[in-house]
């Protein structure tokens, strides 16, 4: 299968295929992001053998960068909640702020600053891409070439000490 052939057929179905994965990831800039994802393994795909039926493997391809975009969001959600104590989550967000709650704001940022600096430079880097920059957690394990175990466990050490601050100061 040429790669002129899959261009022809991936510009005529770009459309439904980008209502299918808009469909299943309800968001037009994640669906966007997962067709060039398609594009691009498709097309390595095509480089490394050849696929006799190209449209539905174009879908079906789609479907999958979904399925695990979707699987890991899942995931990444799971772990997060799970490993923070209720009252933690529910404290997070105060409708009111006070002069009070600014001060213990400030402190606490402090703590979790000081904290933070001392992990280690690819506990900061996973932290950043993480919770900065909303990097994926598959995503993060491809560009720090680790494995995804690797950084869900990571961030669930970084996550309680971050717990473990904002309980100490709770405390105080």
């Amino acid at each position: 299968m040429s790669q002129s052939r899959f261009h022809h057929v991936f510009l005529a179905q770009r459309t439904p295929l980008l209502r299918t994965l808009q469909r299943m990831v309800n968001n037009p800039s994640t669906a966007e992001d997962l067709l060039q994802e398609t594009y691009l393994r498709v097309t390595r795909a095509l480089g490394e053998r050849t696929v006799e039926h190209l449209e539905p493997f174009v879908f079906q391809t789609a479907r999958n960068l979904a399925l695990d975009h979707l699987r890991a969001r899942r995931i990444q959600s799971r772990t997060l909640l799970d490993d923070v104590p209720q009252a933690v989550v529910h404290n997070v967000v105060a409708p009111q702020s006070s002069a009070e709650d600014a001060a213990h704001a400030e402190q606490m940022l402090e703590r979790l600053n000081l904290s933070l600096q001392a992990l280690s430079p690819r506990q900061q880097q996973i932290f950043i891409l993480s919770r900065l920059h909303g990097h994926s957690y598959q995503d993060i394990a491809k560009q720090l070439d680790v494995s995804l175990s690797t950084v869900q466990k990571e961030l669930k050490l970084i996550m309680a000490i971050c717990v473990g601050v904002a309980e100490r100061l709770g405390c105080d």
